[in-house]
């Protein structure tokens, strides 16, 4: 081909454009016209890096970077209708979080808002946005925060059952040494395979038998102070008997299809830190841009 400067456009073919010299004639493709929507599906559910996509496409990282950031993520607001929610908070560092409001029926994120620190104040303030906003919810979803199954009026709340069997196991291992204390994690596991009334009964009767267990006091010598001498185990008890009203709320209301634990949510959440591990370095106003493009389900 000759050294000129001067050539035309001429169409494209398989994505690619097309020129065509006007001093010899030659017709040549120039770089994959880049898509920013396309661009965008692949660097965010693609899991592609700035330098694979610079590669891919023969430009610049910049340039890459400057179509990412003028891609627009529109935010549309979901239609009222009866939901049930699932709720939790996922960091990235300490002062970089997103709280979570996704529907258990249809699977998708309702609402979201980012935060520096998770507070029962800010799920109440999110809570009543949505039923300002016309949504019936019909029971929640949530892990064993203190205090927030009291903040929904008469919504019924259903604590995770997985998080109550990872507290308890957190409190007694997975291996425990005593008897009480395998015996009181064997019953924990049941949570997923029995109702509520079985394994109230079987809590009952594991308390019955060691109650005087539980209770035995040890005395430091240099203070002359008593204090619990099976501590953890008492609090992985108190645990499962503060939280058992909330551990069945599924099956008192069967009819609601309310899940018995936060498992969708959390999938969510490990999905979107598998994806944004490929870009780390992002700034915060970056990272919610990714957020929101992922929880919006934007594929391109």
């Amino acid at each position: 081909m000759c050294g000129s400067k001067i050539v035309k456009r001429n169409g494209q073919r398989n994505g690619k454009q097309r020129f065509k010299c006007y001093t010899c004639g030659h017709q040549f493709s120039g770089g994959t016209r880049i898509n920013n929507r396309d661009l965008w599906h692949q660097y965010s559910f693609g899991k592609q890096t700035l330098s694979q996509l610079a590669l891919e496409f023969g430009v610049s990282k910049k340039t890459i970077q400057r179509r990412l950031d003028t891609f627009k993520i529109e935010i549309k607001s979901a239609s009222p209708r009866k939901i049930v929610l699932l709720i939790d908070t996922s960091y990235w560092g300490r002062r970089f979080g997103v709280m979570l409001f996704k529907d258990a029926l249809s699977g998708e994120n309702i609402y979201w808002q980012y935060v520096k620190h998770e507070t029962n104040q800010l799920y109440l303030e999110g809570y009543n946005y949505l039923v300002k906003q016309g949504f019936i919810i019909l029971g929640i979803v949530c892990d064993g925060r203190k205090g927030l199954f009291q903040l929904f009026g008469k919504t019924p709340v259903q604590m995770c059952q997985f998080h109550q069997v990872a507290i308890v196991t957190r409190y007694l291992t997975r291996n425990p040494k005593t008897i009480a204390s395998k015996e009181l994690r064997t019953h924990c596991l049941l949570l997923v395979r029995t109702d509520g009334e079985s394994f109230a009964g079987g809590l009952e009767s594991w308390y019955s038998r060691w109650k005087d267990y539980l209770n035995e006091r040890t005395v430091d010598n240099n203070t002359g102070k008593s204090r619990f001498t099976h501590k953890k185990l008492r609090s992985a008890y108190n645990s499962l008997k503060r939280n058992l009203p909330y551990l069945f709320t599924w099956y008192d209301h069967i009819e609601l299809q309310i899940p018995n634990t936060t498992n969708a949510i959390d999938g969510c959440f490990a999905d979107l830190k598998n994806k944004l591990r490929c870009h780390n370095g992002l700034s915060d106003k970056r990272k919610q841009k990714f957020i929101d493009g992922f929880f919006l389900g934007i594929l391109g």
